[in-house]
């Protein structure tokens, strides 16, 4: 305590510590809820940009698969041949594309971690007070 000494009764610095340990809990809660808040804000901006993105993507990539079963049907290729390894192509490469989005969103964790670790520092800033 640099040198100065405390006067506080042992019930004032019960109080004390008392009142400091609820408003730490109550600025510990706060952040965890405007971290939680930026996380989902981030999350719901991504995901509408996915979802606007593929929308329009959707209908470009329709025209495509359509000219390349045309292309192939002119080609000599059964119409119903075409269109099925078109088929099989693009399912493919859906399934490639869901894998890897999975596997993407997985990696986002929804706790809190930078509440977390400040209430682990101040477990331990506690116990070291305590010694």
């Amino acid at each position: 305590m640099s040198g100065q000494q405390d006067n506080r009764s042992l019930g004032e610095l019960f109080s004390a510590l008392a009142s400091d340990t609820g408003t730490l809990v109550r600025q510990e809660v706060e952040l965890a809820k405007t971290e939680m808040t930026q996380k989902a804000t981030r999350v719901g901006k991504d995901i509408g940009f996915l979802i606007a993105g593929g929308a329009v993507a959707y209908a470009g990539f329709l025209a495509i698969l359509a000219a390349i079963a045309i292309g192939l049907g002119e080609l000599g290729v059964p119409w119903w041949l075409a269109a099925l390894l078109v088929g099989l192509v693009v399912a493919g490469i859906g399934g490639f594309l869901v894998m890897r989005g999975l596997s993407a969103l997985r990696q986002e964790t929804p706790l809190p971690q930078q509440t977390i670790d400040t209430l682990k520092e101040d477990a331990e800033w506690a116990k070291a007070q305590t010694r």
